[in-house]
């Protein structure tokens, strides 16, 4: 039986899409340096640990199983730390995924479903951004995504390699069963950012710029729940059958502000949440909000935790546990 190879499946989202593949009967083997990814969420497949910069390490990973495919999630994700360390961005995000796509062509592995980014697209010049929207990256974390898609196109043509580039908007919330969560070290999204302070583990959360041209001057996101993303992961590796290499937009297609996560988290939780205001971060962009009819339309995905104050509440019950275990 062959397997699908899931690069950085210890960490947030590539743990919610082995978790449902493994629902599915589908054999996998996770792949993780352990640096960002965590031990307590590899309770599904093989563990093969390894860094992509790791020839050696890598070829063990391909070794382990028949792979069918890989879903590809290993990455540094901080805006501003890239902005203040681009060469660990580039390293690591392109040069390391350069190893993994040559491993995937000795091996004959001819499909990949590529972990990208709505921050390819930086600015928009639309209010619901679609797949064909200019792509003008504002930070060398975005622009380490926008390259790698540009090198799976090219490995399409010369190698036949089928993608499925995959751009998320805001991920955020957590497994409804509970098992596994959003945990980064250090943690920079807004949602569990905002929940720790909540649980009193920071003692405020910090608004970056409160003059942007929007409602109430804060950045606006379109926020997609983790277990929706699995989902698209699962319809991908079905859609990769066809040969093709396409970008699909992942999100719920509604933006909601800082202050408005803010404001919903106030109401799940129960408690007061600080509120400290500071500049600007550099490489930020107003306002992301998806449009996703192609993924709907081609892949036949559809959103099932579209809400934000559910998305809210499974990352409150999440955060919750993690705290007392």
């Amino acid at each position: 039986m062959c397997a699908v190879l899931i690069t950085g499946g210890a960490g947030y989202i590539g743990s919610h899409v082995n978790k449902l593949l493994a629902s599915r009967g589908v054999e996998t083997v996770v792949f993780d340096s352990l640096v960002t990814g965590h031990a307590d969420f590899l309770q599904w497949g093989e563990f093969i640990a390894g860094d992509l910069l790791d020839p050696p390490a890598l070829e063990r990973a391909f070794a382990a199983a028949p792979i069918d495919a890989v879903l590809h999630f290993a990455s540094y994700i901080a805006v501003g730390e890239s902005v203040e360390d681009p060469n660990k961005y580039y390293l690591n995000n392109v040069a390391a995924t350069l190893n993994l796509l040559d491993a995937m062509v000795r091996h004959g592995v001819r499909g990949l479903v590529f972990s990208s980014s709505a921050s390819v697209y930086g600015e928009p010049e639309q209010e619901r951004i679609d797949e064909n929207h200019p792509k003008r990256p504002l930070s060398p974390y975005a622009h380490s995504k926008a390259m790698v898609e540009q090198m799976l196109e090219d490995y399409h043509r010369a190698h036949g390699l089928a993608s499925c580039r995959l751009r998320y908007f805001n991920a955020a919330g957590a497994d409804p069963d509970g098992e596994i969560g959003e945990r980064h070290v250090p943690e920079t999204h807004l949602i569990p950012l905002v929940l720790h302070a909540a649980l009193g583990l920071r003692k405020n959360i910090s608004i970056f710029g409160t003059d942007y041209a929007t409602p109430d001057g804060t950045c606006v996101r379109d926020y997609i729940h983790v277990s929706d993303l699995a989902e698209a992961h699962a319809l991908a590796l079905d859609w990769l059958k066809g040969g093709e290499t396409r970008a699909f937009n992942l999100g719920n297609g509604s933006g909601y502000s800082v202050r408005e996560v803010i404001e919903v988290a106030r109401a799940v939780t129960g408690r007061d949440i600080a509120v400290v205001e500071s500049g600007r971060r550099a490489g930020d962009s107003p306002v992301l909000v998806a449009s996703s009819g192609r993924a709907k339309a081609e892949l036949g995905w559809e959103p099932r935790f579209g809400d934000l104050e559910t998305i809210v509440r499974t990352a409150w019950d999440w955060h919750l546990k993690d705290c007392r275990d």
